[in-house]
């Protein structure tokens, strides 16, 4: 059986996690090889023994979360496991740069580990924050946030119910204020360091941009659904699009929308974490999604496919 791949964002880390995909497969202790030997600290002791405050950095989370995740899509292939396309939240579409050949595992690591360098640092100059908003419809949220004084945006369309709202402290604030007045179910503040995919990112984005002139762009193996446009990736700039993707919207529910329209109904949650499934659930009820994080669940896929 082959599936598509979905890879988590930021905010799905949680201490150990990949470790016993690390002790099982040849293939994943080589990704967490390279990334240790790119990021010029190990990896491994970092997803494994981190605690939940150090993996909660954004220059921390970004480079686990990616390891980890790349770490079991590969043990997946290992043992057989065949992919038609692939999609990635946020920090999750580089791994599907790697996961798809457009970039080496190397080039990769290197761009992650630079973006989550560039990410902290903005994160660590503004006062920004992230809040999902749940229970609203999204054109109610978008009206909220063009009306609250200061800098706060939609940025995360996750699925029917729930979107993600960024921007300063304060406007964030007066939003989620706002959202419960007009009936919000809740609004819970994101355990993220920054205010991600907003213009407050926008230095950052085009250092980023500057960086990913150097890398190698390859032609991809299997089709990457970009979270900008909700489309197939175009590899024609790839450097101006991760510009763009780091201060643009994730556009996850219809991402996940046209990838079942082109046919892929059955995914896997490849990484830490379970966010995307419960996602898949409330998108369709047609599209399948499988979390697998950890040996046990990589040995259960390969059983179901077999």
């Amino acid at each position: 059986m082959t599936f598509s791949a979905f890879f988590p964002g930021q905010g799905s880390q949680f201490p150990g996690m990949g470790q016993t995909v690390y002790q099982e497969s040849t293939a994943a202790r080589r990704v967490f090889e390279c990334a240790s030997d790119v990021a010029g600290q190990s990896v491994s002791d970092l997803c494994f023994s981190g605690t939940k405050e150090e993996l909660s950095r954004t220059i921390n989370s970004q480079i686990a979360i990616f390891t980890c995740s790349l770490a079991v899509f590969s043990a997946l292939q290992e043992r057989g496991v065949t992919f038609d396309a692939c999609a990635g939240f946020s920090l999750g579409e580089y791994t599907a740069l790697a996961a798809s050949g457009i970039l080496s595992t190397e080039d990769a690591l290197r761009l992650v580990t630079k973006r989550g360098e560039l990410m902290q640092a903005a994160a660590d100059e503004t006062d920004g924050c992230m809040a999902a908003v749940l229970g609203l419809a999204d054109s109610v949220v978008e009206q909220i946030c063009a009306e609250t004084d200061g800098i706060v945006l939609p940025v995360n369309y996750n699925c029917d119910g729930q979107l993600v709202i960024a921007g300063t402290t304060d406007a964030v604030s007066r939003a989620v204020e706002s959202c419960k007045q007009a009936g919000a179910r809740r609004a819970v503040p994101l355990a993220v360091s920054g205010a991600f995919h907003t213009p407050l990112m926008a230095e950052a984005a085009a250092q980023l941009r500057t960086f990913a002139e150097s890398l190698t762009i390859h032609v991809p193996t299997i089709p990457v659904y970009s979270n900008t446009d909700a489309q197939i990736l175009s590899i024609e700039n790839l450097p101006a699009h991760l510009e763009q993707h780091m201060i643009s919207p994730v556009r996850w529910k219809e991402l996940v929308q046209n990838m079942m329209s082109d046919g892929h109904t059955a995914a896997l949650e490849i990484g830490p974490g379970k966010t995307l499934t419960g996602f898949a659930r409330r998108i369709s009820k047609q599209l399948t999604c499988t979390p697998v994080e950890s040996n046990n669940s990589v040995l259960a896929v390969c059983q179901s496919a077999e």
